[in-house]
């Protein structure tokens, strides 16, 4: 005569295996939603600004990628207001990045676009006038996806 297994020892493997299941679902639909969605994240490693010989300044930006997706600047302010609107201020902005060196001046500062890839880091002055020494100025660079990544800069 054969024994069967205990109905609590049943419940306990039916329990067991019903939550291994889970979990391992759950780990799968983490890394499909993982898979889908990115953080974006710019560092702004150094700020600092110099003033040259013409009485103009020049601000140098040093901003990384450390986010997983790639960010694209579309806008710079200065203060709140956007360079296309500081024709009179804003001389120029010079962007270098590992693959090429755009130059945005005061006849197109409203078509900014600054790609800047994973892990890429891309190197910014903006040349300005029209401030005065030890004014503080506050940077912010904008994304095409609406975040803003601000930095204050004195100058010397």
């Amino acid at each position: 005569m054969k024994k069967a297994i205990s109905p609590v020892i049943a419940t306990v493997i039916i329990v067991a295996v019903t939550i291994a299941i889970a979990i391992a679902v759950a780990l799968w639909m983490t890394g499909l939603v993982g898979s889908f969605t990115g953080t974006e994240n710019l560092q702004i490693v150094s700020a600092y600004a110099t003033k040259n010989p013409d009485g103009t300044w020049t601000i140098y930006l040093q901003v990384k990628n450390v986010g997983t997706v790639d960010v694209t600047i579309d806008n710079i302010f200065i203060n709140g207001v956007p360079v296309s609107s500081l024709a009179s201020y804003v001389i120029n902005i010079t962007v270098k990045t590992q693959d090429k060196t755009t130059t945005y001046d005061a006849s197109n500062m409203s078509n900014i676009s600054i790609p800047i890839a994973t892990g890429q880091t891309a190197n910014m002055n903006i040349t300005v006038k029209g401030y005065v020494a030890g004014q503080m100025l506050e940077i912010k660079l904008h994304s095409a996806a609406g975040k803003e990544y601000p930095k204050q800069v004195t100058l010397p």
